[in-house]
């Protein structure tokens, strides 16, 4: 249990000058604390347009989730339970995005994607779907490596059809590898600056790229931790509905 509490401690510690700056008006060396607090930071990162930025990002983090948790599925059960030609040529095929830098898949399919005319948003789901896939397959191939598949087997023989068996049998046996997935994707879209900053070209402002714009000017500090500590709620909801889906299944 003490193990458990320093482990929170030690990814909560940093966070708290980042809460402190995003409630100060005004904090100077050499003081410990702000001399002024308030909530100007946040004012001002909401008359900048946080609350669109926010929207985008749901958007796109909802939009990878959506298409990289389906095919990891399909991908995670083919490599644990069928037998795939070149499996392991397969499953270095899907692990290759992680191997190549975001920048440099970017600024190769940037003017790619400008030629073709295709639109920001859909470009960058489509290379962040991309890149979420080994993350959904690896969790996948592991849900399906502990699926014992004869539950499937023994409700087809009852006589279930293939969407009930799909709904009440993988689904709630495959809830936990699934919402893991999901989540795992999810972050990709809603975490993601560079694709999303060259592929959107600026015209697509998500969370990550308005901290960014923020964070590299001076005496920004509050309007970045403002934007910041909102980026990370949303993860932190999920990651606590995901945490309660695991704890059912378990």
């Amino acid at each position: 249990m003490p193990g458990r509490w320093l482990l929170v401690a030690w990814f909560a510690l940093p966070l708290v000058p980042l809460v402190l700056w995003a409630l100060a008006n005004r904090w100077a060396f050499p003081a410990v604390l702000p001399q002024e607090w308030g909530l100007r930071g946040a004012r001002t990162a909401i008359e900048a347009g946080a609350g669109s930025a926010f929207v985008a990002s749901t958007l796109l983090g909802a939009c990878v989730a959506a298409l990289a948790t389906p095919a990891g599925i399909l991908a995670g059960r083919a490599l644990a339970l069928h037998r795939v030609p070149g499996r392991g040529v397969v499953a270095a095929l899907l692990l290759a995005p992680l191997a190549f830098p975001p920048f440099a898949v970017a600024m190769g399919l940037d003017v790619l994607f400008l030629r073709l005319g295709v639109p920001a948003f859909p470009g960058v789901v489509l290379i962040l779907t991309v890149l979420a896939i080994p993350y959904t397959t690896y969790v996948m191939r592991v849900g399906f490596g502990a699926y014992d598949v004869r539950f499937e087997e023994e409700a087809r023989v009852l006589g279930a059809s293939r969407w009930f068996v799909m709904l009440h049998v993988q689904g709630p046996l495959l809830a936990a590898p699934v919402a893991t997935a999901a989540f795992l994707a999810f972050l990709v879209g809603w975490t993601d600056y560079i694709v999303t900053l060259l592929i959107g070209g600026g015209r697509l402002v998500t969370v990550p790229v308005l901290v960014g714009s923020y964070a590299s000017g001076t005496g920004n500090q509050p309007i970045t931790a403002a934007l910041s500590v909102g980026a990370v709620l949303p993860p932190l909801l999920l990651l606590v509905a995901l945490l309660a889906v695991r704890g059912r299944r378990s």
